[in-house]
Order: C-alpha cells, then structure tokens, then sequence
C-alpha cells in the first residue's frame, strides 16, 4: 500500500481518495502479508470497518457499506500495482460487498432553492452555494467543480465564458474512469460566472481570494440548515441527471453532457424519463387477446 500511495496516487487526479482508504486499510492489513488477503480476511474487515466509528475532527459516523467497497478496491488496485512492477509474483483477488443499490435520492426544484439559499445566507458559507449551483447545473463532479477557474491552468478545468464551453479536466491531465469531458455552459450558469470573474474571482468557488479545497462541513451544514436528510454533494450530479431526463433530454445527450456511460444512464436514471418503458407499454395497449 506504501508503495501504491507513493508512486500512483500522485498521478491521478484525485489522490486523496486513494490516501483516506489507505489510512482506513493500513490498521488492519498493514501488519499483514499479501498471501493473507482471501474471502475470510476481507470479510473480516468489511465487519470490523461496519462495527467501527469513523471519526473526523470529534465528529463519529458509521461507515457505509459503499465506502468499504471503495477501500477494499483500492487495496486490490495496491495488489494489482505491485504485482505489475515486479514487486509481487501475484495479486491476490480482494473479496468485495455486494455494491449497494443506485442512489435514488434527487432534489425537487423546492429542496434546491432551499438548499441554495440556506449556503448563500449562511455565515462565510457563499462558496457553498456557488458549489452548489455549478452542481446542479452542470453535474459537474466534486472535486472537477472545486479545481475549476476561469483562465485556463494546469491546476484543473475552467469555464471558457467567451466560447461558453466548460472544460471539467486541464489541458494534458490524465483521463480517469470517472470521465470530465467538454460541455456547454447552461446560460443561466453563465450569467452566475461572469457576474463572480467581474467581482474579481479567479476561481469558481473561492473564499477570501482562494481555491476552496474541502466543502464538506460547510455543505453538510447547508443541509441540515435547509432541512434536508440523505443528501450529499453526488445527490447535485443525481439532481441534474434526473431534471433534465424530466424534461424530455435524451438518454444520449444526457450521457454525453454529464460525462456518464448510456448504461448507467439506462440503469440508474432510465426511469425519470418520461418515455420509460413507453415502447414496451404501446404494444400492450394494442395487443389483441
């Protein structure tokens, strides 16, 4: 794992994903070897980590089956690593959960403006509410939305205001499985941006000057202020999907602007659009029996 963290994640576009599973892992299999990795010891974890309390910052929370899934992944990435560098003669196959069912939680247009506007007048929290609009207007990914600015860097994607084209990944940055394609910017948006690069922002969502890193504390509090329960910054990239399915969008154009496979579209989203299964109901309506 020390080996993986050190010569991978620095070059990938996310690594402190990789680092929070590492330090998850690391208390139980740090001490272990690779040839003890096999169905028992991976269950054992999954066990241990659902009985255990995650703590941040004096905050405890059980931790979800689909983060243990995640971490587990990274330790079979890990294996896999080493085992392509010569470093392991073979990677063990890591046992992983079952994957949790799709995330049906989306907001309806009230939830959202009430979500809006509990950031936009919460104390310093103004940064929340432009993440949060970026979020639903764009489906733009968490950490694509808070590396985005309006020149172009090698720090991230920006919004190109004059083109009103948003590039979510920079110029010559790796591509990932979680694709960042180029997409038009939704006017509405736009007229957010220029009035925040006018007032002197350099980034989309800034504080005081600066690129905000982590939105954690700020959105959570955004939630609870706004009287919402089960909703996460991914609940902005389900919102998004869905409305525009709602709205008649197809299941092509949708995939292509929100950056998603059309089989995820089909599998998680398929049934917000108005259409669904409407082929397969026609010819019930003109069956003759």
């Amino acid at each position: 794992m020390t080996v993986y963290a050190t010569e991978y994640a620095a070059t990938v576009a996310d690594p402190d994903r990789i680092s929070y599973a590492i330090e998850a892992l690391a208390p139980f299999w740090g001490a272990l070897k690779a040839s003890a990795v096999k169905g028992e010891t991976c269950r054992r974890y999954a066990k241990t980590r659902r009985t255990t309390k995650g703590c941040a910052e004096g905050e405890s929370r059980p931790v979800s089956p689909s983060t243990i899934r995640r971490e587990l992944g990274t330790l079979q990435a890990a294996l896999n690593y080493c085992h392509q560098e010569g470093i392991l003669l073979s990677a063990p196959v890591v046992t992983l959960p079952d994957p949790p069912a799709p995330r049906e939680r989306y907001l309806t247009r009230a939830e959202a403006a009430r979500l809006v506007w509990a950031a936009y007048r919460g104390h310093k929290a103004k940064h929340i509410a432009r993440f949060i609009l970026i979020g639903l207007y764009t489906g733009t990914r968490k950490t694509a939305i808070l590396r985005m600015g309006f020149t172009q860097s090698l720090d991230g994607g920006w919004f190109d205001l004059e083109r009103g084209i948003m590039y979510r990944i920079a110029e010559g940055e790796r591509q990932t499985k979680k694709r960042r394609t180029p997409a038009p910017i939704p006017r509405k948006l736009a007229a957010h941006l220029r009035r925040w690069q006018a007032g002197g922002s350099r980034w989309a969502v800034e504080y005081e000057g600066g690129r905000v890193g982590d939105i954690k504390k700020g959105f959570a509090k955004a939630v609870i202020v706004a009287g919402l329960e089960g909703v996460t910054p991914h609940t902005l990239k389900h919102t998004a999907i869905t409305w525009a399915l709602q709205a008649g969008a197809s299941k092509w154009h949708v995939a292509g602007y929100f950056a998603t496979s059309v089989e995820t579209i089909e599998k998680v989203y398929g049934h917000h659009a108005p259409d669904y299964m409407s082929s397969a109901r026609d010819a019930m309506d003109n069956w003759r029996g």
